[in-house]
C-alpha cells in the first residue's frame, strides 16, 4: 500500500496569481491538489488571509472537495521538535507541482 502524505497547499502565489482584483489560477498546482485527493492523501489549503479565503478560492477554483479542511496559517507555533520543525517535509514549487505525486520534484529546506 502506498505511503499517504499530509499535504498543506497556500493560496496566493501557488493555487493563484492575483494581479488586482483578478485572480489567475496556477494550473499545475490544481492538477497537483486533485490528484494527491484522488489518490488518497489528506490535502488542506491553507492562507495567511485565512481560512474562509482559503474556502472562496478553493471553490471558485471548484477544487474545494479536494481539500479535507481549510486553515489559517499559523502564526504561534508549540511544539516539541522545533528544531528542525519542518525538516521531514518535501517543497515543491508551484510551477513543478505537475505530474505525478511523488518526491521527484521535491526541494528540501537546507539542513
Amino acid at each position: 500500500m502506498p505511503t499517504k502524505h499530509v499535504i498543506y497547499i497556500d493560496v496566493d502565489d501557488t493555487l493563484i496569481r492575483s494581479f488586482g482584483s483578478k485572480r489567475i489560477p496556477i494550473p499545475s498546482t490544481i492538477a497537483y491538489a486533485r490528484e494527491a485527493s484522488a489518490a488518497g492523501n489528506p490535502v488542506y489549503c491553507w492562507s495567511r488571509v485565512g481560512a474562509d479565503y482559503a474556502r472562496e478560492v478553493a471553490t471558485q477554483l471548484g477544487i474545494a472537495e479536494c481539500f479535507a479542511g481549510f486553515l489559517p496559517k499559523p502564526d504561534i507555533i508549540i511544539d516539541d521538535q522545533l528544531d528542525g520543525f519542518l525538516s521531514h517535509c518535501e517543497f515543491i514549487l508551484p510551477l513543478n507541482a505537475g505530474g505525478p505525486v511523488s518526491s521527484e520534484r521535491v526541494s528540501r529546506p537546507a539542513d
